[in-house]
């Protein structure tokens, strides 16, 4: 069918000889059901820390991300299976936002804007071809501007999350650590999310035994006496209903619902260096699955970065979280070699419901600010790393000056935070300022290089090349952006890549 809801069934004895089922096909409901569950507990974690970390309702990015997924399935016409949650492109940005004074309407107004970018982009890119996206942002680029969104974050953790309870930061952290490396499989892809339970339950533990603990909680300002893990709204929260709407009490706290966006100059500046990961990603994610699937998914390249941007857009309309596609679920696809689109519908489903449920969402607003931080201190990192790992799997040469002296500056700039004062009430300054520099230094340099040192470029890293298959999931929740089997390397295939 048209829009890709028509599933042929099949045998489950075809998956247990080894072979697979296709984007178009299906097991039967029950299996699919079963499937779709473990897509759900996949893409859990993430897509409910970043909302967190980034001052967002987490009950209502449940469920919009439900929505979302509905959304980019519909769009690329059941040809390309995902799931979409939370991005945590965006975090860098709406940390500069929160930490210029801005509302979370201008959070989400920005994230909107940048949600039809993304759109505009996908319609650009499947009418013109992915070799657009190649020649405009290059890997040396694309990694630069990963690598300094990440970074940029070390201060929100140094500042706010670690500092309110620095000994269960600490072991969160080493659990995430111990999992993610010590386990294969699906229990280190839901590293983060068992770290988030083995926190709050080390939190309760504390409580009980050792009493309280002074410090300064998120958004405070002095010290304060009180528990690590403080769940009396749980169960005052009822089991069924819409999440409640944004209000600002009278000493300016805020309780964040949904709302309607509000837009601010200043603030759409901020997010939209995210828009180019969520484009590596999108791009990635395609060419993952069309490795794994066999299927020609270029045609639907455009289509799928469009459905992201459409996603993002919806979702945030309604104070909603960014979206992009999960590198986590296409480890549950790996693992099942089932690809089929009907378990993300039912994956979509359940998400939309959990969004129902009052008491979840308070459940995950109560989780302590030390858990939090010894989760962050590894995301973010990794959020960083990974523009590492884009220049490493794509040949990046350093030593060629156009590569090296561009980027050195954009991620300095982002990360040290470095502002330009444009006017006395105009600047750029961290992501925004650093990915401006990092894409127009670039082609700057390469306009004005040698032809050999040009050459040199475009031989090693200049352009995307994936040729291999990505079998893994990423606790982060940012997908790996590139694959394995670039020229040069051996093997195709890794299992156990899980941060």
């Amino acid at each position: 069918m048209a829009l890709g809801l028509g599933w042929k069934e099949v045998s489950p004895e075809r998956v247990a000889s080894g072979g697979v089922v296709a984007p178009n096909e299906r097991l039967p409901w029950g299996k699919t059901i079963g499937l779709g569950a473990q897509h759900v507990v996949a893409m859990f974690g993430a897509t409910f820390v970043f909302p967190l970390v980034m001052g967002l309702n987490a009950q209502l990015a449940i469920m919009m991300s439900g929505l979302a997924t509905i959304i980019f399935l519909l769009i690329v016409q059941g040809k390309v299976p995902s799931y979409l949650g939370t991005s945590a492109a965006f975090v860098g940005g709406v940390a500069a936002i929160r930490a210029q004074g801005g509302t979370s309407q201008e959070v989400t107004g920005a994230i909107f804007v940048a949600g039809l970018i993304l759109a505009a982009v996908g319609v650009l890119i499947h009418y013109m071809g992915p070799s657009l996206l190649h020649k405009v942002l290059p890997p040396v680029v694309t990694g630069a501007v990963v690598m300094l969104i990440g970074f940029n974050l070390a201060p929100v953790v140094a500042n706010i999350y670690w500092p309110q309870d620095q000994w269960v930061a600490f072991a969160t952290m080493v659990f995430v650590i111990v999992v993610a490396v010590a386990f294969k499989g699906f229990i280190s892809r839901i590293s983060v999310f068992l770290a988030l339970i083995f926190g709050t339950a080390l939190s309760w533990v504390l409580d009980n035994t050792v009493g309280p603990i002074t410090s300064v909680l998120g958004g405070a300002t002095e010290a304060t006496e009180h528990l690590r893990w403080d769940y009396s709204g749980v169960g005052q929260a009822s089991w069924f209903g819409l999440p409640d709407k944004t209000v600002v009490a009278a000493d300016g706290m805020e309780t964040v619902g949904w709302h309607f966006p509000s837009f601010s100059a200043a603030a759409i500046v901020l997010v939209i260096p995210a828009v180019i990961a969520l484009i590596a990603e999108n791009a990635g994610h395609v060419k993952a699955v069309a490795e794994m699937t066999g299927d020609d998914l270029n045609p639907y390249m455009g289509k799928a970065i469009g459905a992201d941007g459409v996603g993002t857009a919806v979702a945030s309309a309604f104070g909603g979280s960014p979206t992009t596609t999960y590198a986590e679920n296409i480890g549950v696809m790996a693992a099942t070699k089932v690809y089929s689109t009907a378990a993300y519908y039912v994956a979509a489903l359940v998400a939309v419901l959990f969004g129902l449920s009052p008491k979840f969402g308070a459940l995950v607003a109560s989780i302590p600010g030390g858990v939090l931080g010894g989760i962050t201190v590894v995301l973010y990192g990794m959020i960083g790393l990974l523009g590492a790992k884009i220049w490493k799997e794509n040949g990046v040469d350093f030593a060629n000056p156009i590569n090296l002296v561009p980027v050195a500056a954009g991620v300095i700039i982002g990360t040290g935070d470095v502002a330009m004062n444009i006017t006395d009430t105009f600047s750029l300054s961290g992501i925004a300022f650093g990915t401006i520099v990092a894409i127009a230094a670039y082609h700057l340099a390469r306009n004005l290089a040698p032809a050999d040192l040009r050459e040199n470029a475009d031989r090693l890293g200049g352009t995307l090349t994936t040729v291999g298959p990505q079998v893994y999931g990423d606790a982060d929740g940012v997908d790996d952006l590139y694959q394995e089997g670039y020229p040069g390397q051996t093997g195709t295939d890794r299992e156990h890549d899980t941060l």
